[in-house]
């Protein structure tokens, strides 16, 4: 009888316990929907990545609306899509250029654009 009152409260507690994390883990996926919604892009530059195979190329860069180049040194794995638009703010580098069409930048913060 002390077994299966045992059970039965272990059993108990532990389904209100999941609800209660249930809760939170929808209301941390609300806040990150309105975080993506009220996204405001001033003060950040808009570009497109492009990929390129061409001997002595930089593999990928970030094309601007007005056809410069940047060479993200630092361009995370999974921003490494070719026509993937994104917003970022970057840090000019003075150091050697790693390909001729591109200048090299440091990234300090990228998003993808929303269309």
């Amino acid at each position: 009888m002390k077994t299966t009152l045992l059970v039965l409260g272990t059993v108990a507690l532990l389904c209100f316990n999941s609800c209660k994390n249930t809760e939170k883990v929808a209301k941390d996926n609300i806040e990150e929907k309105v975080a993506e919604e009220a996204f405001d892009p001033t003060g950040y530059t808009s570009g497109i990545i492009a990929y390129s195979k061409e001997k002595d190329d930089c593999e990928y860069t970030i094309k601007l609306k007005d056809g410069l180049y940047y060479d993200p040194i630092n361009l995370e794995d999974s921003y490494k899509k070719d026509g993937m638009a994104v917003y970022f703010k970057f840090r000019g580098l003075r150091m050697m250029n790693r390909c001729t069409k591109a200048n090299p930048v440091s990234i300090e913060e990228m998003r993808v654009a929303k269309e």
